[in-house]
């Protein structure tokens, strides 16, 4: 077909972290982190997209994929897929993290493997941190089945009455407030409170396996008989009628309280539980035998996050410090008066690598304390709990500023939070506004209205991520600060646009999703193809799923014009065939920085000039029809070059990528001069840096000291299979949360 299959390819995504747990020159607490990430990943997809297939499925839905298959096709097809990832899990779990973890000094045991003076110190610790907040709920008739709530874990016991002889099935929910892996030998719960130095042999074990082992306290006189861990995954995707909602805030807070109630999807059962334990949860819960993976315990290796905090340098990647941006800050390291900065020229920020605190938290802080600041309009998709940004909005308001927030409150899985963040600026005075009907407002947007002597005068920000400081330490975006009079025109329009009634503009250089930005794509990708094999382009995005812009793409390819493509995830066209799209070609990269930046280059990279643009949409359906998307032009030409230099680093990275096959698999690319991308580009960082403060110190042998072992850290990449082009032995995978 023409297209691969969207599920199919996010999970070939969730593959390549795996291959990253797997690689054992990574460190092993980063290995761990990768498993973490690989199963929170796991439980968005069946929590949103395999919840959606089963949706469609009951509503006799009788339409294809654009690759052509049905929704049972698919659903069988995840299927297959997920028991492969999750036995390839286990084996990497069981088979390499944790016998690499011991030899680390850090041991994941059972409770019948402790000494008996560690078994009665977790005694004690069951009787007076755990006992007290466990509620056992057994199935009889005067006690129905109980509620699973979403993701929870479980112990299933069987209890026998000694008296009467009747036997009983009892559920006992795992206390998600305590941390899953308990330490043993320090006499705390949790992994945080080591004593300084180097550890000598740090033991935990399941929380659930100390439960499991003291369930006699939970149920006195009875016999214990069959014991076994369980979890229930449930449809958490929001089904909310905006046109319906008078209040959207108060009826989203109820929409949040259902999720808890939605339709089982996954049932994940210890791999030694009875037939007759699966047949009582398949009943109660009402789900398939479809839907049952026999998964060998722990359960939700989510629970490895705890342990990878641990601060033990050796088996951790070497810290970053990301850089100020150089035209922010002054050789001695004062800062520079941004406005003063932004004014002169654009300035563009490259995150991690340079400091989002100092740059777009700064932005933002300056303007809430600036006397000259007479507005300032934001929008907020996902941010941080403690969000220095949404203070300084407040801290605004409360000064007497205008300011005005658009504040995505349907931000999937950070409802509750953005819901929060609403309420504590509308106490301070700011005009919250919620979205549109219809629409989420994804767009990654600041504007800073300031009265100076030559009158009023508009500073932006416009960026592919999120306002968010604790993911920009870990995710790659772009982000451009201007006052170009046009861009702040557009802006203000937009925002008007946004918090009140007017109509969508004709923007003078801004492109807006979803009236404009599909069109305008096309446009320049058929001007490409005008050009023949004269034209290029190159495009980085997190995900390629439109059928339409994947045609336009396809057509400019049989015009002969050369097309690379950076897709983290999920990528539905297919690369390399003869008379379709042979001269495109698809990488991914999944490394120790989440690749998030959104990047159109048309005509660059080794060509002519290019029209550029950053911004923060994706080539896929839900960025370019129901969301507000913005993309930026970047014009001036050393911000041009600065962009074309990333993207050619990361087009030339042979280390810590992947290369999409015309088959739908991904095949690991060949390691042949050994670029690595992300460290070339904070190598590149640091050069600048360097320049800034006049350091006569070779910029390599600079960096290498400041990033420490990241090159050791982020691993060459084996030899490519030949065959079936699947990745080589060390896989990689990211974090599957929608990163919007």
């Amino acid at each position: 077909t023409r297209y691969i299959n969207r599920e199919i390819s996010w999970l070939e995504f969730a593959r390549r972290i795996l291959d990253v747990a797997s690689d054992q020159r990574v460190p092993v607490l980063e290995r761990a982190r990768f498993l973490a990430i690989f199963s929170d990943g796991m439980d968005e997809f069946y929590q949103v997209r395999v919840a959606g297939l089963k949706d469609q499925m009951a509503a006799g839905v009788s339409s294809r994929s654009p690759d052509g298959m049905t929704v049972a096709e698919q659903l069988s097809a995840v299927r297959k897929m997920v028991s492969e990832l999750v036995e390839r899990q286990e084996a990497v779990f069981f088979g390499e993290v944790v016998p690499t973890l011991s030899s680390a000094g850090i041991e994941i045991v059972s409770f019948g493997s402790l000494t008996p003076s560690e078994q009665s110190e977790l005694t004690s610790v069951f009787e007076n941190r755990i006992f007290p907040v466990l509620t056992p709920l057994s199935v009889d008739p005067g006690h129905p089945f109980p509620y699973i709530s979403n993701l929870s874990l479980n112990l299933g016991v069987t209890v026998t009455d000694n008296m009467s002889n009747e036997k009983r099935f009892a559920r006992v929910k795992v206390p998600p407030l305590l941390p899953r892996f308990m330490a043993i030998g320090s006499g705390v719960i949790g992994p945080g409170s080591n004593p300084p130095g180097p550890p000598k042999v740090l033991k935990f074990i399941p929380l659930e396996q100390v439960m499991a082992a003291h369930l006699s306290y939970l149920f006195p006189d009875m016999e214990i008989g069959e014991t076994c861990v369980f979890r229930v995954t449930r449809n958490a995707d929001l089904t909310l009628e905006e046109d319906e909602a008078e209040d959207l805030l108060s009826a989203l807070e109820m929409e949040l309280r259902r999720r808890r109630f939605g339709r089982a999807v996954r049932l994940e059962l210890d791999a030694l539980a009875s037939d007759e334990v699966e047949e009582l949860l398949i009943r109660e819960l009402e789900i398939g035998s479809e839907d049952v993976y026999r998964v060998k315990p722990p359960l939700g290796l989510g629970g490895l996050w705890s342990l990878c905090s641990l601060e033990i340098p050796e088996h951790r990647e070497a810290k970053w410090s990301p850089i100020p941006p150089p035209r922010l800050t002054t050789p001695d390291g004062e800062t520079n008066d941004i406005f003063s900065v932004i004014s002169e020229r654009d300035v563009l920020v490259h995150h991690p690598y340079e400091s989002f605190a100092a740059s777009v938290e700064r932005f933002i802080t300056s303007a809430a304390a600036d006397p000259k600041v007479l507005a300032i309009k934001q929008t907020l998709y996902r941010t941080n709990g403690d969000s220095p940004i949404v203070k300084a909005l407040i801290r605004a308001a409360e000064s007497g500023k205008q300011v005005a927030v658009l504040i995505e409150l349907k931000a999937r899985f950070d409802e509750q939070r953005n819901i929060a963040w609403a309420r504590a600026l509308e106490e301070a005075g700011v005009h919250v506004v919620y979205g549109l009907v219809g629409l989420k407002t994804h767009a990654k947007i600041s504007l800073v209205v300031r009265e100076e002597e030559g009158g009023i005068r508009r500073y932006c920000h416009i960026g592919t991520g999120n306002y968010n400081s604790s993911t920009a330490r870990l995710y790659e975006d772009l982000g451009i600060l201007t006052s170009d009079p046009d861009i702040g025109s557009d802006l203000g329009e937009l925002f008007n646009f946004l918090t009140g009634y007017s109509r969508h503009s004709n923007y003078r250089k801004i492109v807006v999703a979803p009236a404009f930005l599909r069109p305008k794509l096309i446009s320049l990708i058929e001007h490409q193809a005008v050009l023949g094999s004269e034209g290029r382009i190159v495009i980085k995005v997190n995900g390629l799923t439109d059928p339409i812009l994947i045609d336009a793409l396809y057509e400019a390819s049989s015009a002969g014009v050369e097309i690379d493509l950076l897709v983290r995830g999920i990528c539905c066209l297919r690369p390399g065939i003869a008379g379709l799209s042979e001269t495109i070609r698809v990488k991914s990269i999944v490394g120790r920085f989440l690749e998030h930046s959104r990047i159109y280059s048309f005509g660059g990279v080794s060509g002519s000039s290019p029209s550029l643009y950053i911004g923060s949409a994706d080539l896929m359906e839900r960025n370019l029809d129901h969301r507000v998307e913005v993309l930026t032009p970047v014009s001036d030409p050393e911000l041009v070059q600065t962009v074309e230099t990333i993207l050619g680093v990361e087009l030339s990275d042979d280390t810590w990528s992947w290369q999409l096959q015309p088959d739908g698999n991904w095949m690991r690319t060949p390691t042949v001069k050994g670029v690595n991308a992300q460290f070339r580009l904070a190598e590149l960082a640091l050069e600048k840096d360097a320049r800034r403060r006049t350091i006569e110190v070779a910029p390599p042998i600079q960096a290498r000291r400041r990033i420490g072992q990241i090159a050791d850290l982020i691993p060459p990449g084996p030899p490519a299979r030949s065959g079936e082009g699947e990745p080589g032995t060390g896989e990689d995978r990211d974090k599957g949360q929608e990163t919007g």
